[in-house]
């Protein structure tokens, strides 16, 4: 298959939506030879903050010479952003081999078993034979939903990483930070480390009884890595990190608002249980690689006036974050939102958090079968108060929000990566003046 027609398997794949579970994939990756295992694997599991914090390690680890993969989800315009080597795309053609790889396998188990993989599941095997292909040194792996019973599982890492833990995808994980702790800390394998990033008493507690189970040494961020932030402004963070043995002054980042300091001390936390399995990097290749990394959609400042802002906030931990981040850069400013849900999301709670901060919502909808209604959601807003008007095309939204901008507000897109990948892309097609402003400086542990 050529990529066009891998990307036409991949669609009509789509229909059979998302089913946990390890059995399909593992029969798969038995006709392929298992490439997963010929790869040494940081496996990232998390509800928010683990896409930043996977973005973090692989930037470090590339500054410091390592070739280094790196498999996200979702993507925010082209399929070929799950897939990079050193912060590079993989190409379609070559990407196409491994799809029919994958499809020739499937049809095999079709015609003898029946089964059929999901979308997710044939990206994670493709995944898996691009980067053996490419004789990656590591491979920064991101669970796409959960842990336990996720694709990416099959995988016997080096190191586990769990992020910062909240409520979402509860109707699968469970309506308890306990449950959703224990599904993600179902990629904690036996003997093999385990970082934790911050985390709220309940799922802390999930995480470190299955850790004792596994026999897992524990690495926990809030203890071996303190976050001192100096000065801040839309460009960027810059900060200080004090380890235990070791205070690492002047650092930046180019991601915005005070979480992103959180998946900050997460990475380094992951670096530095990594450097005890003999994979170190420089005090300046850690320098570098923060500073370098770059994870489009998460409170990107797009180059417009008025100011424009793109976030896939899409849970109500995620909604808080952002408006805390708003607090932080934006004060005195009035905001507009572009914004659009799933409908398989807490929206209620995810509202709530949004109309704190909005004068004005235009309401659309995100590019995916699971979005919510807009006319529902504009009408839920109504009763919070919110100004809302609905406009289902992503583009015609984004206009409408800047043509009612006045020069002192802000467009802030946000509620799902499914429409920040649409918007994002439109907002730089039009190429206006960038307005740069809200300059912080002071001192403050995070």
């Amino acid at each position: 298959m050529n990529w066009q027609q891998s990307m036409a398997w991949l669609e009509s794949l789509g229909q059979f939506g998302s089913r946990p579970g390890l059995e399909r994939i593992n029969q798969v990756l038995d006709i392929l030879g298992h490439p997963e295992r010929e790869l040494d694997v940081i496996h990232v599991a998390g509800t928010n903050g683990k896409g930043s914090v996977c973005t973090f390690i692989s930037s470090v680890l590339t500054a410091a010479g390592y070739r280094t993969g790196l498999y996200t989800s979702p993507h925010l315009t082209a399929y070929t952003e799950r897939f990079q080597i050193d912060g590079v795309a993989a190409p379609k053609e070559e990407l196409a081999q491994y799809f029919t790889q994958v499809r020739s396998a499937v049809d095999m188990l079709q015609a003898d078993r029946n089964l059929v993989l999901t979308e997710f599941e044939v990206l994670t095997v493709v995944a898996f034979l691009y980067f053996a292909a490419r004789r990656v040194d590591c491979l920064v792996l991101e669970v796409g939903m959960g842990g336990r019973l996720d694709a990416t599982n099959v995988v016997t890492p080096k190191l586990a990483v769990i992020t910062r833990i909240g409520l979402d995808h509860m109707g699968v994980l469970g309506d308890t930070l306990g449950a959703i702790a224990r599904e993600k800390a179902g990629i904690i394998k036996t003997q093999v480390p385990v970082v934790l990033g911050a985390q709220e008493p309940e799922a802390a507690a999930a995480l470190r009884s299955m850790a004792k189970e596994k026999k897992a040494a524990v690495y926990a961020a809030e203890d071996l890595v303190s976050v001192y932030s100096k000065e801040y402004d839309l460009s960027g963070q810059r900060f200080d990190i004090k380890l235990s043995d070791c205070l690492l002054p002047d650092l930046s980042i180019k991601l915005l608002g005070p979480h992103q300091l959180e998946n900050t001390a997460t990475a380094v936390c992951a670096l530095q249980a990594l450097s005890d399995q003999g994979i170190s990097v420089s005090d300046d290749a850690l320098r570098r690689g923060l500073a370098e990394a770059s994870w489009p959609g998460r409170f990107e400042v797009i180059k417009k006036e008025p100011l424009a802002i793109v976030d896939g906030a899409h849970n109500p931990d995620g909604a808080e974050a952002l408006v805390r981040t708003v607090g932080e850069y934006l004060d005195g400013s009035q905001r507009l939102l572009v914004l659009g849900v799933l409908e398989d999301k807490d929206v209620n709670s995810i509202l709530k958090v949004f109309a704190t901060i909005a004068r004005k919502a235009i309401v659309t909808r995100p590019e995916s079968p699971r979005a919510a209604k807009p006319e529902e959601v504009a009408a839920r807003l109504k009763v919070l108060g919110v100004d809302a008007i609905v406009e289902p095309d992503i583009s015609l939204a984004v206009d409408k929000a800047l043509s009612l901008a006045r020069p002192q507000d802000v467009v802030l897109v946000c509620g799902s990566l499914y429409l920040a990948g649409k918007a994002r892309t439109h907002l730089l097609e039009t190429n206006l003046p960038y307005c740069q402003y809200g300059h912080r400086s002071g001192s403050k542990q995070v």
